[in-house]
């Protein structure tokens, strides 16, 4: 698994020369829907998260992919990481956070290791940190182990368990978009819908 992170992509220059709303925007009518099963339009909950919150905002990938016979997350986990980071960061651009969480199953201990190794490379060529190829837009992204709990796939019982918690669902609301990790407003999607957002970025400027 060593030669498998690719190179970075290209979408989020193109991104820094976007307002948030026209990444919003560009999401929205790519119509792009939720890849982890609810299909809710992810442009739409971006648009959730309120931007004059004082506190701050967090963008959260679901990769605990607990179902029986899934594997597509876990594949685009290990071959194409820096997509996977890419789009985190261009949503994180989006709503105004500043920091991302890659919730990933206990069990892929390899994937783990790919993930960090790919957040090290991102940062080396700065597009995670403080200053983001010069923007002065900032976004880091922690790789985060699962408890190895089916429930934990659920986006509720994720945050707990994210806060260190037992990994039961929430009630709702409040919602995520709303008080969501650490009880601040929060964006959280499948690997499969952020990885997907680069593209769409490409192709909406080309």
């Amino acid at each position: 698994t060593e030669e498998n992170t690719l190179s970075l992509h290209d979408a989020l220059p193109i991104s820094l020369g976007m307002t948030p709303g026209e990444i919003i925007e560009e999401v929205k009518l790519s119509n792009l829907r939720g890849r982890g099963g609810a299909g809710f339009p992810a442009g739409t909950k971006w648009g959730f998260v309120p931007r004059d919150s004082a506190r701050p905002k967090y963008v959260v990938a679901n990769g605990d992919e607990g179902e029986p016979g899934t594997c597509k997350d876990r594949l685009l986990m290990e071959y194409d990481p820096h997509q996977l980071i890419e789009g985190m960061a261009i949503a994180g651009l989006a709503v105004g956070a500043h920091a991302g969480y890659i919730y990933v199953r206990g069990e892929f201990r390899y994937i783990i290791r790919i993930l960090e190794r790919a957040v090290e490379e991102a940062r080396g060529r700065g597009y995670l940190g403080g200053n983001i190829l010069g923007s002065g837009f900032g976004f880091e992204v922690y790789v985060q182990s699962g408890a190895g709990s089916y429930e934990c796939g659920e986006e509720s019982a994720l945050l707990e368990s994210l806060e260190g918690r037992r990994g039961v669902p929430r009630i709702r609301p409040p919602f995520p978009a709303v008080s969501g990790a650490f009880q601040s407003p929060t964006v959280l999607n499948n690997i499969e819908t952020y990885s997907a957002v680069p593209a769409i970025i490409r192709e909406a400027c080309a």
